[in-house]
């Protein structure tokens, strides 16, 4: 009997010794768990059981078929065989879906769930090695391993390798699936691996850093649960020392933000997702080392993000070349990548800053990327996913069921969940309200918990009202987001503004009597002593609202957004005259409604307005013609088949995308060697301004080289042709890979042969204008374009004229 005390009291004081204490430093706010905030709207709270019915099954199931889930077998000596997937971070794909089904147990307990869990876990531990090193792609076969990794640990890990990237998301797992299970299984394999980490790298160690962050943020989560300070210290050392010695050298340079010190950065550069990792992980480490230099360097690039570089939908990263950011004013709308990756790193650091900093602003970029450029990133049946999420569309995109590099649908799934643990957060002074979403939530404040009971039909109505009910009567403030679009700031700074200043008053009231407030840092500070039964409701009026860009951005001159609420809104060819979207011209300031549709898109706010549709009247000339106008939501665009699509709105019929004017290229049906989204790009009567304009679609063979490709056209009856004039597409000086072909020639469809045209100049290639073949007349019924592409490039094509 005396063992078993003694065993309980053991246990006991280890169980109490393995939670963290409260920190030495640490955020002056403090999240509200998501688990003590019960969502129960009918816009997010659908798509969380979505996220658990439709899309983590999915993600498990191609876990499973695409072999991801085997490598971990086929390590652990399970199976045999080889690795079985295309990329060496495969592994943190099957991390991503534990983490994401962790914070679904907390919502929907499931036994069957939590039992697979177990299965997964138990793979994992059987392929990680004695010392805690873990890695795949190594451990099944070190002799063959991807091309990306070094012969030896961690060798290329700041290049491309992803082993500690992989880990990373091991520890984020871990941290979750331990928080929702109270079991230690895949907590002891991340603090094993992350023992190891801490042992081979570092200052006097192998002073290497992580080529994509984002072990970071689960080095503090593991800081957080065990208390040990070496995480937090490795974590610290993985942002001090990116940009500095060796890895200057070895890295690659601004593309993985390693060309300067953190502490030196001033403005966001490289891929986007990295970057923004980067920065949540800063963030973190400035808050719990209390560290300020972090905080200069941070501001200045978040900054540089929302002043210059993010568009209205939230979406950042608008280079698609190197999924990254492009020069500040540069946003591209048909050719906007806009990762949904990035959009959930964002969110990320946004978060983190408002905790640090308690300001507004943070929220108001998170809700904007919340609603708009996070949520476009998944179907509305949750089996659909974007991996880019463009502006405008020439009905050449669609959703996809997943992808070969799946990062952004296993983002999502673990990313959706925890929404409901942004809506709250409490310092000293009281309870932020930062997000308007009903729900029934228990907030631990001071030496009691709240009860809030919050109601409203936010995004669609901006009334809201929140139920008080404390446990006893006290005294402290609730400290009310007031959107920046409700005070007439679209955005920090000035990339954006509203056309019309209206100045709608938001109203709040206590108890119903209307309450004056003063707003501090974005928010309305009401302090009094809160009484079971108090009720606080805000009135945030939602009109239509019409935005301009800076002068600075030249894609959106002339041009204007349509919000209302929190939602930026599109135009979708379905919807609207002719199924376009790109023709609409909005010069008339028109008086806009709008209406609740139930039926249409899972339910959705629609707005109407007429406007004007514009045409080719001839192969120059623009028309203009009276015509509604119908938007929707831009997060609900592309769930109706591929649509025309577009956000901003010509002012000036000259810039819009007219309906094309019927020429022999744009009746003909277009084939191509190689299979590649925008190949109607080729006759649609857009002209680049150069060889290397990424504001409109092109085609191209990519990642073909040294070889021979092809486009057709296929005329709608037989045409007497004579000329052809291509405008090529070539990314020099970026670092994309299409350069202009080594030779081209046309051939002509004669009977069932093709033979070549009789060319009656030269077949020049040149870049930034048409390059003009005029032939010997032929009739004939189809057209082919024969590339041969260099040794090193692949090659695109703008516009493809015959005459």
């Amino acid at each position: 009997m005396k063992k078993i005390v003694l065993l309980m009291l053991v246990f006991s004081f280890c169980i109490s010794s393995f939670f963290a204490q409260e920190l030495k430093k640490d955020y002056p706010i403090k999240p509200v768990p998501f688990t003590k905030v019960k969502l129960t709207d009918k816009f997010w709270a659908p798509r969380i059981k979505t996220d658990k019915d439709v899309t983590i099954p999915l993600a498990f199931r191609k876990a499973e078929e695409t072999g991801r889930i085997k490598n971990f077998k086929i390590a652990g000596g399970l199976e045999k065989g080889k690795f079985c997937t295309q990329f060496p971070f495969d592994d943190s794909d099957v991390f991503k879906n534990i983490e994401a089904a962790s914070y679904i147990l907390q919502i929907y307990p499931d036994a069957s769930l939590d039992a697979y869990l177990d299965t997964l876990i138990s793979y994992i531990g059987a392929a990680q090695e004695d010392d805690g090193y873990l890695f795949t792609n190594r451990t099944i076969d070190p002799d063959n391993m991807h091309e990306w990794v070094g012969k030896k640990r961690w060798e290329k890990t700041i290049q491309i390798s992803h082993e500690l990237y992989n880990v990373g998301h091991l520890y984020e797992a871990a941290a979750a699936h331990y928080l929702a299970t109270g079991k230690r299984s895949l907590l002891n394999i991340a603090l094993k691996n992350a023992d190891l980490v801490c042992n081979d790298i570092g200052w006097g160690k192998l002073e290497t850093v992580p080529g994509h962050p984002v072990i970071e943020m689960g080095l503090i989560k593991l800081y957080r649960i065990t208390n040990d300070e070496k995480y937090l210290n490795q974590a610290k050392y993985f942002v001090d020392k990116r940009g500095t010695g060796e890895t200057v050298k070895l890295g690659t340079g601004i593309y993985a933000q390693m060309h300067k010190p953190f502490f030196e950065q001033d403005s966001a550069v490289g891929h986007a997702v990295r970057a923004e990792y980067l920065y949540s992980g800063a963030t973190d480490v400035a808050a719990l080392t209390g560290d300020n230099v972090y905080v200069k360097a941070l501001d200045k690039i978040w900054e540089d993000i929302v002043y210059r570089k993010m568009y209205i939908t939230g979406g950042t990263g608008a280079q698609g070349e190197y999924e990254g950011f492009g020069p500040a004013y540069e946003l591209p709308n048909l050719s906007a990548y806009c990762e949904t990756c990035a959009q959930i790193a964002d969110i990320f650091w946004n978060y983190r800053m408002f905790l640090l900093k308690g300001e507004a602003k943070y929220f108001d970029v998170l809700e904007r990327i919340l609603y708009n450029g996070f949520l476009s990133g998944i179907s509305l049946s949750g089996d659909r996913f974007f991996y880019p999420n463009p502006l405008a569309s020439m009905a050449n995109y669609e959703r996809s069921e997943w992808f070969g590099c799946a990062c952004c649908p296993v983002n999502f799934t673990r990313t959706l969940p925890s929404i409901q643990g942004y809506v709250y957060a409490t310092n000293e002074k009281g309870i932020y309200v930062n997000l308007f979403i009903q729900n029934n939530s228990e907030v631990e404040f001071r030496n009691q918990v709240i009860n809030l009971n919050q109601q409203t039909n936010y995004p669609w109505n901006g009334k809201i009202s929140v139920e008080v009910n404390p446990e006893k009567s006290e005294q402290f403030s609730f400290m009310v987001r007031i959107p920046g679009w409700a005070r007439e700031e679209v955005v920090p700074g000035d990339l954006y503004s509203f056309k019309k200043k209206i100045n709608l008053p938001v109203k709040i009231f206590v108890n119903d009597k209307e309450v004056s407030y003063k707003i501090n840092n974005g928010y309305a500070e009401i302090n009094r002593e809160w009484n079971k039964g108090d009720k606080i409701m805000i009135d945030i009026p939602m009109p239509v609202r019409e935005i301009l860009a800076n002068e600075k951005v030249a894609e959106d001159k002339d041009r204007i957004a349509i919000q209302r609420g929190p939602i930026v809104y599109c135009a979708e060819g379905i919807d609207n005259p002719n199924n376009r979207a790109l023709n609409i011209l909005i010069d008339n300031n028109p008086e806009y409604s709008t209406e609740f549709k139930n039926d249409l898109l899972n339910g959705v706010q629609v707005i109407k307005a007429n406007a004007k549709g514009t045409k080719k009247i001839t192969e120059s000339e623009i028309g203009a013609f009276n015509q509604g106008v119908t938007l929707i939501p831009y997060y609900a665009w592309a769930n109706r088949g591929m649509q025309e699509m577009n956000v901003w709105f010509a002012t000036k019929s000259e810039i819009t995308k007219p309906i094309p004017y019927p020429t022999i290229a744009n009746t003909s049906k277009i084939s191509s060697s190689h299979k590649q989204r925008n190949i109607n790009s080729l006759n649609d009567q857009l002209e680049p301004a150069n060889s290397n304009d990424h504001s409109i679609p092109y085609f191209h063979w990519w990642p073909k080289k040294d070889c021979t490709e092809w486009l057709q056209y296929d005329f709608a009856k037989e045409e007497e042709i004579s000329s052809s004039s291509i405008y090529w597409f070539d990314d020099e000086p970026d670092s994309g890979g299409c350069r202009i072909p080594a030779l081209y020639k046309l051939l002509y469809k004669s009977g069932e042969d093709w033979k070549p045209v009789e060319a009656l100049n030269e077949y020049k290639i040149e870049k930034d204008k048409f390059n003009v073949v005029d032939f010997k007349k032929v009739k004939t019924t189809a057209l082919r374009l024969e590339v041969t592409l260099k040794k090193d490039w692949a090659s695109g094509v703008y516009e493809w004229i015959i005459k």
